[in-house]
């Protein structure tokens, strides 16, 4: 792949919404399977990032420790996201933590069929013994997903007083860390890191309040709590 190409195939992953990313980042390339370590809050983790998604683009934001609508209209967004905002009531603010638990249950399932049918993913169904069956997800673009990683890893590793890391990244940093996903940070990645992170999660807490903290208490219903 060129230089050109390989620039065009990142920026075409930085457009996806921060739940598809996310996916994207569970994915164990070589194995083309998700990752085990997240797997049981893997649709809190996703709707988080949906929401955080709603709150960067201005359709979600905090009022007075809830979320509330500022867009009564879901006609642009996609399937996802417009069942993620149609938990906030149009006339009253909601509870962050009654938004997120909202959409856990099918999101993974309706992110991966998004990337399905975005072309970003390709699903391949193995028959093991009998009725047992497995599936394999190929990505189409490894690269592409090896370099958001990069720049989300980044968040935690880069020298104090370099630019700040888009927000975006930023979140999905926060939740690899919050949810365990291995793909993104082991724990030897964050050894030594504490002040990092602490910087990484304070700004997240700042520009997206009651995010972090909704979070926690989805993934303690799933059984895991956030780091």
């Amino acid at each position: 792949m060129s230089m050109s190409q390989e620039t065009s195939s990142s920026a075409a992953m930085a457009t996806l919404p921060l739940p598809q990313r996310l996916f994207l980042l569970s994915l164990r390339l070589e194995k083309a399977k998700l990752e085990d370590d997240s797997a049981a809050v893997r649709g809190s983790l996703l709707s988080a990032a949906a929401v955080a998604e709603l709150c960067i683009t201005g359709w979600l934001r905090d009022r007075d420790g809830k979320a509330e609508r500022t867009n009564a209209t879901t006609a642009t967004l996609d399937p996802f996201l417009a069942q993620m905002l149609g938990a906030v009531p149009a006339d009253r603010p909601r509870r962050w933590f009654d938004v997120l638990e909202s959409g856990w249950l099918e999101a993974e399932e309706t992110v991966r069929d998004q990337l399905v049918e975005a072309g970003a993913i390709a699903i391949e169904h193995r028959r093991i013994l009998g009725p047992i069956g497995t599936k394999r997800i190929h990505v189409a673009d490894p690269g592409a997903v090896e370099t958001l990683r990069a720049r989300v890893r980044d968040a935690v590793q880069r020298d104090p007083g370099s630019a700040p890391t888009p927000i975006g990244e930023a979140v999905l940093a926060a939740l690899a860390i919050d949810g365990n996903v291995s793909t993104v940070f082991r724990w030897r990645d964050l050894r030594g890191r504490r002040p990092a992170v602490r910087a990484l999660t304070g700004r997240v807490d700042r520009d997206l309040p009651g995010l972090r903290s909704a979070l926690s208490g989805s993934l303690a219903l799933r059984g895991t709590a956030s780091s």
